[in-house]
């Protein structure tokens, strides 16, 4: 190790990633900074994942690999946490990619600013190649944002909730608590609210140094119009969750948080599939009744788009037919 530099440990978690993995294990390799460990988790991989794990790790003896089976990204990053030895943690999912002086620029912020977390932005890369629109715009310069600043922009859809795109001090992550919630999806949300808490202010930087790609063959893509991916009914489980959590240490960000909780059940009703719209589906009768108990409260939240507070008033009191007529203006968006 280099002396007063900070040692980092990278966690990928890995699952039949063949693909890809080459390509993010030599980005994170390609990286400035002299003090880092790369922690590939082969979590149950059926293909031969693990196999290439352990012929990259022989080629540098920064990389190591732990094989577990199968548990899913939250699991693998768990394993991560308890395997590393570095002073700040990073996560880079074996989809992605990133750029030489990621790593470089977080571990300066941190370090020169006396910070326990920095954020950098990242950019979409559709499977083809081609750019796809910023899901987050980053800001002009580099800036430092208070914890409640953060959640302000997390319940307005504005913030990056990922753990990928950041560098955090292992000392966050020393409660037991703060763990990636397993067997659950948009884990990186429910974690970060929470840990925001121990979090006086994150530097967040305008460099689009990480890249999020979408394998055209990614688990959450399927041709069965009758699948309806989990991590629709655990945005609505983690909207609830934060709007305790705001109503506890935010007050004043009530009117946010029942925004984001409307926004999300909005997501949920728009993508479930019309069978499981069922009197027997007890978790979307809830959804659907709770925008119908608020459907007229709603139209007085400053933060819902005329669009988001029809799309309520209808879902609310007739779904399907709702269903029906999004269905026939296919191609716009809820937040249009």
């Amino acid at each position: 190790m280099t002396s007063n530099v900070p040692f980092i440990s990278v966690i990928v978690p890995a699952y039949n990633a063949m693909d890809v993995l080459e390509k993010c294990i030599d980005s994170i390799r390609r990286q400035t900074i002299p003090n880092l460990e790369i922690i590939i988790v082969d979590d149950g991989s059926t293909d031969n994942t693990g196999a290439l794990a352990e012929k990259i790790a022989l080629t540098d003896k920064r990389v190591r690999v732990i094989h577990k089976e199968n548990g899913g990204s939250s699991s693998a990053r768990n394993a991560g946490i308890e395997a590393s030895k570095g002073e700040y943690l990073g996560f880079v999912d074996s989809d992605d990619f990133i750029e030489p002086l990621m790593y470089h620029r977080l571990l300066e912020a941190v370090t020169q600013e006396n910070l326990l977390m920095a954020q950098t932005s990242r950019d979409e890369i559709a499977a083809d190649g081609s750019r796809l629109p910023d899901v987050c715009i980053p800001p002009e310069n580099a800036e430092i944002f208070d914890r409640k600043y953060l959640m302000r922009e997390l319940l307005l859809h504005r913030g990056d909730a990922s753990f990928c795109t950041r560098l955090t001090h292992r000392s966050l992550f020393e409660d037991p608590s703060m763990r990636f919630p397993e067997g659950e999806l948009n884990e990186d949300f429910d974690l970060l609210t929470r840990m925001l808490l121990k979090v006086p202010e994150v530097a967040v930087l305008p460099w689009q140094d990480y890249h999020v790609y979408y394998r055209s063959e990614s688990n959450s893509r399927t041709k069965d119009p009758d699948h309806f991916p989990r991590v629709f009914t655990d945005i609505v489980r983690n909207a609830d969750r934060v709007a305790k959590l705001v109503g506890e240490e935010y007050p004043d960000l009530t009117e946010e948080a029942e925004r984001f909780g409307y926004v999300q059940r909005l997501d949920y009703l728009l993508h479930i599939p019309v069978p499981l719209m069922r009197k027997d589906n007890e978790f979307y009768r809830e959804v659907v009744a709770n925008l119908k108990k608020n459907r007229f409260k709603a139209q007085k939240n400053r933060y819902l788009t005329d669009k988001e507070k029809k799309y309520i008033l209808i879902l609310g009191t007739a779904p399907k037919l709702a269903r029906k007529i999004h269905k026939q203006l296919k191609g716009s968006k809820i937040n249009g």
